[in-house]
């Protein structure tokens, strides 16, 4: 059985890592030897398989007082080691820089890498830094895993061509789940509170909506992201007289249990990759109006007035619109959250992990 190795950063709960943990322990549990070479260890993690092996390749003590170049050298050289002595049959980085060390440490290596794309490229890959290795490393890659066709469009014809979309896994405990009986008066949305989110503008907008149906209220789940944006959400809160009726719940380890009855899901955010949180939101059967968000992670799951309602980035008013319909047309709610169950079809963890083997293997034969 191959000997598969993921690089990244650290398992922090975050998108990227959760994907990956989800892909390390499915390969490790279908007999797959896999590895998961990370920078550094994080304080809340995602929790690996005991046949997942963790290895840490980046900086040593002393290490930090060095300067960034040098740090960014030996960070590869580490790397670099780890391969020769591993050998593994394919490298998968995730996430920017993880790509540019995995592509740099197997450049002379007969090891293919995959590299995969997790956030709207424009913002991300387009600085002067990345001017300068993405022309130089990119053509090394063997393949690439991209979420959205947005994301694909934004590089080289030579990397679209020699790639693959695929969608994020769902975690399980959002799929299959019964339908409730009845829905509560509550407007949800999951997610970290961090500025790109826009959660402020929900706030703004439940307000609004608020006046109209006093009866709803508006609860956001989410740990704080430390860049401030939690204070930004206290203070509009407060601002606006709201604590009886908008509620920050903290992160919770039982969302497929605290969203399941609401009475529609809200998400807000002015770019992401393809959010996970939407999808769970989709597999438990919630109606949502979603924003259009770039690189097309929406776009890419939702099917507007079929499955959700999608409006544009930064419209609040098209939210107080969207959360009002849903609101005022529940039969049409219920319709739209009985057909996003279907995401369940197409990104369960399974099918996920198949399309992953089947791309993973066409690229060591090709080796």
């Amino acid at each position: 059985m191959r000997k598969i190795a993921f690089h990244l950063n650290c398992l922090e709960q975050g998108g990227a890592e959760r994907v990956v943990t989800n892909l390390a322990n499915q390969f490790a549990e279908k007999g797959y030897e896999v590895i998961i070479a990370t920078e550094w260890y994080g304080e809340n993690e995602f929790k690996t398989d005991e046949r997942v092996r963790r290895v840490h390749v980046g900086l040593r003590e002393g290490d930090e007082k060095k300067n960034h170049i040098i740090q960014f050298l030996l960070r590869v050289k580490y790397l670099t080691k780890f391969l020769k002595e591993e050998k593994p049959d394919i490298l998968i980085p995730f996430a920017r820089k993880a790509l540019y060390r995995g592509l740099m440490s197997a450049y002379f290596m007969k090891i293919p890498v995959l590299i995969s794309i997790r956030t709207d490229p424009v913002g991300h890959y387009d600085e002067w830094s990345d001017k300068i290795q993405i022309p130089f490393l990119f053509p090394r890659a063997d393949g690439c895993v991209f979420q959205t066709e947005g994301q694909r469009e934004f590089f080289a014809p030579r990397l679209q061509k020699n790639s693959r979309i695929i969608l994020n896994p769902i975690n399980p405990k959002y799929i299959g789940n019964p339908i409730p009986p009845k829905r509560t008066k509550t407007v949800v949305q999951s997610g970290r509170l961090v500025d790109f989110k826009n959660q402020p503008m929900l706030i703004k907008a439940f307000v609004e909506v608020h006046k109209k149906h006093p009866d709803y209220d508006l609860k956001i789940y989410g740990g704080d992201s430390f860049d401030g944006t939690k204070e930004i959400l206290e203070a509009l809160i407060a601002e606006n007289a709201a604590e009886s009726y908008i509620h920050l719940m903290g992160a919770s380890d039982s969302l497929e249990k605290e969203l399941a009855d609401a009475a529609l899901y809200a998400f807000t955010s002015d770019w992401e990759g393809l959010p996970n949180a939407l999808m769970e939101a989709m597999a438990l059967g919630l109606p949502i109006v979603a924003t259009d968000c770039p690189c097309g992670g929406p776009r890419t799951v939702m099917k507007n007035k079929v499955d959700g309602l999608l409006i544009p980035i930064k419209d609040q008013k098209a939210l107080e619109d969207g959360i009002n319909f849903l609101i005022e047309n529940p039969d049409i709610a219920e319709q739209y959250g009985e057909k996003a169950r279907e995401i369940a079809q197409r990104a369960s963890g399974e099918v996920i992990f198949e399309q992953w083997r089947d791309y993973i293997e066409e690229l060591c034969l090709r080796k």
